[in-house]
């Protein structure tokens, strides 16, 4: 099974924080040394992390950019670093809405949540995927690893747009892991559940929710497990839970229905 100790360099988008930064670190840490490429807003972190390792790079980016803006920073990243061959998408943002009181509600938030967490990371892919094609032709693997959340398949109500963009990323994989099951694009998804994060900070909610939250720690160990194992999905503690519940056998229907479908994609 093709893991994560497969891919030479891996970019890390969302680094200077949280669940992306503790995987960056710990992917560094592997036995295989790849390279990561540490990429977010915030340059002082970023530099914070170059500073640990000659094997970490950094590249600023801000996702809720234009498709042009996008699309000139893919090409840096691919022009500076042609082996990058794993791609984690890790950036997010949180909002609480109540739309008990619509008046409160603020529409910018709502888009600009939306762009973040779903629209950003599918044009990223889709930029990426000429380069990961490449590299399948040249028998090489790749990976495409979007981080998502329990809570795109058991949803909670205060949150309910970021919810909703969770789920958009949820079902865009599973049928984009339909469509590249001809290649050697690998696509992963992590499924965290509540984990000990800066994400609910500007809420107010961190004192609440870090009696519940998973440690960072504990939850990156078993991450990276599932990434060197090649899980298609790599669930932790609550996250796995909620995938056997609702979702038991929902993607190996999906790749099958879409094999039948289009015999031209049955693998050799």
């Amino acid at each position: 099974m093709t893991g994560i100790k497969d891919a030479k360099c891996v970019l890390v988008i969302g680094a200077t924080a949280g669940i992306g930064r503790a995987l960056a670190l710990a992917i560094h840490d592997l036995d295989s040394k790849p390279t990561v490429i540490a990429a977010g807003r915030r340059q002082e972190r970023l530099d914070e992390l170059a500073a640990k390792s000659d094997r970490i790079k950094t590249a600023r980016v801000d996702i809720n950019a234009t498709h042009d803006k996008l699309k000139q920073f893919v090409d840096d990243v691919v022009a500076k670093y042609p082996d990058v061959d794993a791609v984690v998408f890790s950036s997010g943002i949180q909002h609480i809405f109540d739309f008990t009181k619509p008046e409160t509600v603020d529409v910018s938030k709502i888009t600009d949540e939306f762009n973040t967490n779903y629209v950003a990371i599918v044009n990223l892919i889709l930029l990426f995927l000429p380069h990961f094609l490449k590299l399948n032709a040249e028998g090489r693997p790749s990976f495409i690893i979007p981080i998502t959340s329990a809570l795109a398949i058991s949803p909670k109500p205060n949150v309910l747009n970021y919810c909703a963009t969770k789920a958009a990323v949820h079902s865009f994989s599973i049928s984009l892991r339909a469509q590249l099951l001809h290649t050697k694009v690998r696509v992963v998804e992590i499924l965290p559940p509540l984990v000990e994060s800066e994400l609910h900070d500007h809420q107010g909610t961190t004192p609440v929710l870090s009696k519940f939250w998973m440690p960072l720690d504990e939850y990156t160990k078993h991450t990276i497990e599932g990434l060197v194992r090649g899980d298609p999905e790599v669930t932790v503690g609550m996250s796995a839970a909620v995938l056997e519940k609702y979702e038991k056998g929902k993607r190996e229907a999906v790749e099958q229905a879409y094999v039948r479908e289009t015999p031209v994609f049955i693998p050799s």
